[in-house]
């Protein structure tokens, strides 16, 4: 199965970004910035943005397995992926499935996918939108937009989004019971960078995520929540941009 909805820009290095639940916007600074220097591919999850969920598609680890499938189907090799929230999960996922070893490099942002006993994600779906951006990021007045404001189109978008999430998240919550165990095998470079004020997955769920992996190292972006490349591109940018500068090394060796 090809990506059901993909964009393209810049040409070097490929590169696949995954967005996570709040959808591709919450993407486009990471996108726009590793286009500069790469060539990036970004899909729309099958569901986000009106767009089509196949039915095969039921659950992270089926998702992680149509753009590994994707990948191989454009003859790439030495991908780095980059996933945000639910989009590091999926690149957590594809990481652990990757037996013909297309991926090159992981970089996960304050991503879910796992369970940590005492740092239990809170249930998103039952947070209003006050809730959601407080508990999301470290400014939560700059982003917070009251319902009442928003399009009613926008809300739509956002209500399709919340279906497709919890379709493919909500049970088991936001985890794969089985992922923690195999990351260890996991042996390409990872780096996870985490929004120090995130309160939807915390700096030290960031940390026992980092501990799962064979190859990872964790980065705290200060003044940050669970988006930090909306809240602190610069610092973010600057992270990434060290790590796949080593990756670029390390493959030019």
């Amino acid at each position: 199965m090809g990506m059901t909805s993909m964009d393209e820009i810049g040409s070097g290095p490929a590169t696949l970004v995954l967005h996570g639940g709040a959808g591709p916007f919450s993407v486009a600074t990471l996108t726009e910035h590793l286009g500069r220097t790469r060539r990036v591919l970004t899909p729309t999850h099958p569901g986000w943005n009106g767009t089509p969920r196949p039915a095969e598609i039921d659950t992270i680890a089926d998702l992680a397995a149509a753009y590994l499938r994707d990948l191989a189907e454009r003859g790439l090799r030495d991908v780095l992926v980059v996933g945000s929230s639910i989009g590091g999960w999926i690149a957590a996922e594809m990481a652990a499935q990757d037996d013909a070893g297309l991926i090159g490099g992981l970089i996960l942002i304050d991503a879910t996918g796992i369970w940590v006993d005492a740092e239990p994600i809170p249930d998103f779906f039952a947070l209003d939108a006050r809730q959601i951006a407080e508990y999301s990021y470290h400014d939560p007045d700059r982003f917070y937009q009251d319902p009442a404001t928003v399009p009613a189109a926008q809300i739509a978008v956002r209500q399709g989004n919340m279906v497709a999430l919890r379709h493919l998240a909500g049970e088991p919550y936001m985890h794969d019971p089985s992922l923690f165990d195999r990351l260890a095998a996991v042996r390409i470079p990872a780096l996870l960078l985490w929004g120090a004020s995130d309160r939807i997955v915390t700096p030290a769920y960031g940390a026992a995520y980092a501990a799962a992996f064979g190859d990872a190292h964790l980065e705290i972006i200060s003044e940050a929540g669970h988006l930090p490349q909306l809240e602190q591109p610069g610092a973010t940018f600057a992270r990434i941009d060290a790590f796949v500068g080593e990756l670029d090394q390390a493959r030019a060796r």
